[in-house]
């Protein structure tokens, strides 16, 4: 189940990192070492230069497990495919600001659909973006790398980003998770929770270790 409030933290490996040819036992890999979620990133090859995964992977991994599955989803027409990552088993769904949508119907549809909502922005997207819709929100993503792809490095310069939307949590008296993806392991995983974040996003430094450790 969502943790209740922003004061509970969250690991979620990302089964970008994973290996798909054993979706299912890296699955329950990541719950045994103690994950709280499971993220999963998809793309579409136009919002980010890749292509990753659809609703099918969304599907074989509710069925195959019992985790709460955080789907991001990297795509132009976040409101055009919703319908099929709920019917996929998605727990919440984050789209993003930046795509081509109108935001705040899109959030609406998501929570009326029975998932959580979350939004996300990325690094160069002034947080302004995201000021209209905080009140309409389960979880709000500050993405840490430049989206598409898996193992780039932790972009500092987001820090202020993440400590301005506990920020504007507090003055505004809302309980929205803050999520943080792109780099994060053992060395960047303190900065990002001391700047107010509390869900983890970890692909490279999980799936790839030999042993799954909880930061």
């Amino acid at each position: 189940m969502i943790p209740r409030t922003y004061q509970d933290r969250v690991i979620a490996p990302s089964l970008l990192a994973a290996d798909f040819g054993r979706i299912q036992e890296e699955t329950s890999r990541a719950i045994h070492a103690g994950a709280d979620w499971m993220h999963l990133d998809v793309m579409d090859g136009h919002f980010v230069d890749n292509i990753s995964f659809g609703p099918a992977v969304v599907q074989a991994v509710h069925e195959s497990n019992d985790i709460f599955l955080d789907v991001h989803l990297m795509i132009s027409r976040p409101d055009h495919y919703l319908p099929r990552f709920v019917a996929a088993g998605a727990d919440l769904i984050t789209v993003h600001v930046e795509a081509d949508h109108d935001v705040a119907q899109t959030l609406r549809r998501i929570r009326e659909a029975g998932c959580q909502a979350g939004l996300a922005l990325n690094p160069a997207t002034p947080m302004e973006s995201v000021l209209p819709y905080l009140d309409q929100i389960d979880l709000l993503l500050c993405m840490t790398v430049v989206p598409g792809f898996g193992g780039q490095a932790f972009m500092d310069e987001v820090l202020p980003k993440i400590a301005l939307a506990a920020q504007w949590r507090h003055e505004r008296g809302l309980n929205y998770h803050i999520e943080v993806d792109g780099g994060i392991g053992a060395a960047t995983a303190p900065k990002a929770l001391a700047a107010g974040a509390n869900v983890l996003v970890a692909g490279s430094s999980t799936f790839s270790a030999h042993l799954i450790r909880c930061v």
